[in-house]
């Protein structure tokens, strides 16, 4: 009896924990639509993505220019800041479903899949605990994490970063379950923003290199060679297309964003060679301490812990990412929650982490408003690389519950 009675508590709020973030989610789905209409879409980060998958069921190719301008024109789009979609080509055929919907619904419903994706993170990486005692955490977990400056910014524009999370979860799945050939397959798929995916996947492949795992880098080679063959058969020239198409990008952005490119940029007042130089010196130390670090203690990391060092450190390093693009931090994020728990056995401290971390990026999304920088975001970086290192080398030398496997 009593067995039944806790089966049905479990049920219930299993349920009634769906169907409040489910209202949540359309709220904030509902608002951001809302807002958004009044401006027409006209700058949205969300339409960049949308009109490929629109054009690719038209039979058109996004890295037309011509096409691709004309399709501004259908929907009377007037902000045209690229020539043609810049991102690799591949990524347009992903778009394909939501290109079936209008471009308001096709918005509203990314942002649900969205909040979808990362509530299914959240989830599935507290599920590693299997304590009540995490598994209680969802949903006011995610009820901080929609205020969480790169997720806010994330549903507001449009952005597809919830795929990255999506492609770097399920990868970390993979290398938990041995499965590195299909690990590496997922990871390639950062690619589809390469700034994003050349120092997650550099990071990684130092980790690999350690831990011998040649399966792994096969499956990111596999994984790459499929991203550029599936380009070519849509336009044989894309990645000479791309390249030219991302310069022009970069050059309008330098100096905006939250990584050591831009603040050595604002140091040497834009100036040539020395922004170069002291932009490439301070990501190669920063690559190389992260490598050092995943090289040396390769052994002792757990996959989870690996993911906690590569993804803030890939993210600074890089020469090109926006504030929304740290939607990957999710994945630190939980883990730190998580571990906190754990240890103090209490929910003060991770909840002190969890307002501290939204006021935090809260307090740079405003900035980032009414000054048009990026640049104030970088306190998100320090916050969570520096608590996933302070709780790493402040474990004991007993493994977390969640690698402990039963007889």
């Amino acid at each position: 009896m009593n067995i039944n009675r806790e089966v049905i508590l479990k049920i219930t709020g299993a349920l009634l924990s769906i169907i409040l973030l489910g209202a949540i989610f359309h709220l904030r789905a509902a608002k951001n639509l809302d807002i958004s209409t009044q401006d027409s879409h006209h700058k949205s980060n969300f339409f960049t993505f949308w009109l490929p998958g629109y054009m690719i069921l038209k039979g058109e190719n996004p890295y037309n220019e011509t096409q691709y301008l004309a399709g501004h024109d259908t929907f009377g789009v007037t902000w045209k800041p690229n020539k043609i979609f810049p991102y690799p080509l591949p990524l347009s055929l992903f778009m394909v479903p939501l290109g079936l919907l209008p471009l308001s619904q096709a918005y509203y419903a990314w942002q649900i899949i969205t909040q979808i994706i990362i509530a299914a993170t959240v989830f599935i990486l507290l599920e590693h605990w299997k304590e009540p005692a995490h598994t209680r955490l969802l949903v006011p977990m995610l009820a901080f994490l929609l205020f969480f400056g790169p997720v806010y910014l994330t549903l507001q524009v449009g952005s597809i970063g919830s795929f990255a999370l999506l492609a770097v979860l399920i990868s970390l799945l993979l290398f938990e379950k041995q499965k590195s050939l299909a690990a590496g397959a997922f990871l390639s798929l950062t690619m589809f923003k390469p700034p994003q995916g050349i120092t997650i996947l550099l990071l990684v492949g130092i980790w690999l290199v350690a831990r011998k795992d040649w399966k792994a880098i096969q499956g990111i080679i596999f994984g790459g060679l499929a991203i550029l063959i599936i380009g070519m058969i849509q336009d044989p020239l894309w990645v000479i297309k791309f390249r030219e198409a991302s310069q022009s990008v970069m050059d309008r952005t330098q100096g905006i964003q939250s990584n050591v490119w831009a603040y050595s940029y604002l140091i040497c007042g834009g100036s040539s060679p020395c922004s170069t130089l002291l932009g490439g010196l301070s990501a190669l130390t920063l690559l190389g301490l992260g490598g050092f670090f995943l090289w040396r203690n390769h052994a002792r990391l757990s996959v989870w812990e690996a993911f906690n060092i590569i993804i803030p450190i890939s993210f600074v390093s890089t020469i090109y990412l926006w504030v929304y693009d740290q939607i990957l931090y999710v994945i630190p994020i939980v883990w730190i929650v998580g571990t906190l728990v754990e240890r103090k056995k209490s929910y003060i401290q991770a909840f002190i982490f969890l307002i501290l971390l939204v006021l935090v990026s809260f307090a740079a999304t405003v900035f980032q408003a009414y000054t048009q920088k990026d640049i104030w975001n970088a306190g998100n970086t320090i916050i969570v690389l520096g608590m996933a290192l302070w709780l790493y080398y402040s474990k004991s030398t007993k493994p977390p519950s969640y690698l402990v496997r039963e007889p």
